[in-house]
């Protein structure tokens, strides 16, 4: 969900980049986004997101259905995404899988970068994901929705804020199975909030589909540095 929104916003906003080298001053530009939020901020990027992660902190979420990937059946309306992989085996990993969720490590593995750069798991906690191309980011608000911590299942789903072209919430979860086999789990709900994140179509469920196999597997390595790759 967050990367989709992030990969179409980089591909239609990369005209920014070109307007900021044509006449940059060293001042912050926030540029009126198509599908995202999109901040031209050259060596001050950090201020700017920093900013941007303040304005987002007083939004509400922006769909009805809070919570809904806590449940097996997902909101009616929205693309549906539920993607599971076994990690290891034990207690070992299953401490290492807990890490691996708070440390973030599904996004890391496909290039997101988080504002603040490790956020603390709490419902309510708002964070901001952004991928950049030279002095050009693009920021997609989100909002911790809920967060689980059980002996046996360990997570957190986010859901998105203003400024985010997808509506819908993301769950990351691992668990531990009857046969002390862990598992991460991707359970995502979300539908196009804007004509550009509408308009990548087939393209775009690619890139979703995509991006789920690759937080599973930022996951399972963080598990086993020496396991195979999918």
């Amino acid at each position: 969900m967050v990367t989709l929104a992030l990969a179409v916003g980089l591909q239609i906003d990369r005209g920014a980049e070109r307007r900021a080298d044509a006449g940059r001053d060293r001042r912050l530009h926030p540029v009126a986004p198509s599908v995202a939020k999109v901040i031209v901020a050259g060596r001050r990027r950090a201020e700017a997101l920093v900013a941007q992660l303040e304005r987002s902190a007083r939004d509400d979420v922006t769909y009805a259905e809070v919570g809904g990937t806590r449940w097996p059946d997902l909101p009616d309306g929205y693309r549906h995404d539920r993607v599971a992989r076994r990690v290891g085996q034990g207690e070992r990993a299953w401490e290492r899988a807990k890490d691996a969720i708070r440390l973030w490590k599904a996004q890391a593995h496909v290039g997101i970068t988080l504002t603040p750069a490790r956020p603390d798991l709490f419902e309510g906690n708002t964070v901001l994901a952004s991928r950049g191309v030279g002095p050009v980011s693009v920021a997609a608000p989100c909002r911790i929705v809920y967060v689980t911590d059980e002996p046996s299942r360990f997570g957190f789903a986010y859901g998105t804020l203003p400024g985010h072209p997808v509506r819908g919430e993301e769950a990351f979860h691992v668990f531990a199975d009857d046969h002390e086999a862990v598992w991460a789990e991707i359970t995502a709900f979300s539908r196009p909030d804007d004509l550009p994140t509408r308009l990548a179509g087939p393209v775009g469920r690619r890139i979703q589909v995509a991006a789920a196999r690759r937080y599973l597997q930022g996951l399972a390595q963080h598990v086993d540095p020496a396991g195979p790759s999918p």
